[in-house]
């Protein structure tokens, strides 16, 4: 009995050993799991900050490139910098891809592993820092664009402000300038007002000269005979008449007043073909030309006289008959500005 008892005392001597190395095999388990799940939580973490990071860096990117998009002088160089800041965060992107798809793929904490991740996110802070770098020298240039831009933008507002100014002036020049010239165009037509009864009153009331608008219409035939361009000597008389009521005009105007006085030819719509006169606009224009040479060697003033040819082309009746005829084939005075 007393040797039985020994046994089982023996037998459980054993038991507690085999206790302990059982605890200390399990908590070496759990202590291996706990480092596992730390090491990946450290490693989501790090993983969630890359991408924050990443995300910022796309958003200052995109606004660095709306901001340089505005400065048109320094867009090329700004441009080639964007486009290396882009390839080092694509290259960035594709690291972070590859530590995340490693990541994914993790299945034991071996310590060839977790050597790996460490060195993919050393690699992957590197890239980060260089282009947080390229990012700060970016920021640097737009700072001092914005100061050259700025002092543009303050030089434009002086020339506006310039310019505002000069077209305030160029408007009240303009407005005195109409204001002389519709006081001189006044004066004017006082001017053809008097003379054109100056020369009512020399010529009288024949129904061969008229007064039609502001125009003084001789019919052809007071000038000229039919089909010629050489100055009757009725028609010289009547214009030795014109020429002295232009002579005490001229005396009148002042100096300042630019004015002519406008000799027109027409003629009726039958067409002239003769050597010396191909067509009505020749004709017209020689018989304006007589008058205004005549006129001339009055004494008035070759700076005061225009001659101009119309033909056929402004009738003051549209009617085929002689009376019609007779009408259109006129020369006209008209005192205008020059």
């Amino acid at each position: 009995m007393a040797l039985a008892r020994t046994r089982r005392e023996r037998g459980m001597d054993y038991w507690p050993g085999f206790v302990d190395a059982l605890s200390t095999l399990i908590l070496a388990i759990i202590f291996m799991l706990s480092v596992f799940m730390v090491a990946q939580y450290f490693l989501s973490q790090e993983v969630s900050g890359k991408d924050v990071a990443l995300r910022r860096l796309n958003a200052q990117i995109a606004q660095l490139t709306e901001l340089l998009s505005l400065e048109k002088a320094g867009r090329v160089s700004l441009e080639e910098t964007l486009a290396s800041l882009r390839a080092s965060l694509a290259t960035a992107e594709t690291e972070r891809d590859r530590f995340r798809g490693m990541y994914e793929g993790l299945s034991a904490p071996t310590p060839s592993r977790t050597d790996e991740l460490a060195t993919a996110l050393e690699a992957e802070k590197r890239l980060s820092g260089r282009a947080l770098a390229q990012v700060e020298l970016l920021n640097q240039q737009i700072a001092a664009l914005r100061r050259q831009l700025a002092a543009i933008e303050e030089a434009l507002e002086i020339a506006e402000k310039k310019e505002r100014e000069s077209q305030g002036q160029i408007a009240r020049l303009g407005e005195r300038l109409n204001l002389a010239l519709a006081q001189r165009a006044q004066e004017l037509t006082r001017y053809r007002s008097e003379f054109f009864g100056r020369l009512r009153a020399i010529l009288g009331n024949r129904p061969d000269i008229r007064i039609v608008g502001d125009r003084f219409v001789f019919q052809s035939e007071v000038f000229f005979d039919s089909g010629a361009a050489v100055l009757r000597p009725e028609g010289r008389n009547e214009l030795d008449k014109v020429a002295n009521a232009l002579i005490e005009l001229e005396r009148q105007i002042p100096p300042e007043i630019a004015w002519v006085l406008r000799v027109d030819g027409h003629t009726d719509v039958r067409p002239i073909a003769s050597a010396q006169f191909p067509s009505n606009w020749e004709l017209s224009s020689a018989r304006a030309i007589s008058v205004v040479q005549h006129l001339i060697s009055r004494g008035i003033s070759p700076a005061h006289l225009v001659a101009a040819g119309f033909g056929e082309h402004q009738p003051l009746d549209a009617a085929t008959t002689e009376e019609a005829f007779r009408r259109n084939r006129r020369i006209e005075l008209k005192l205008t500005e020059r």
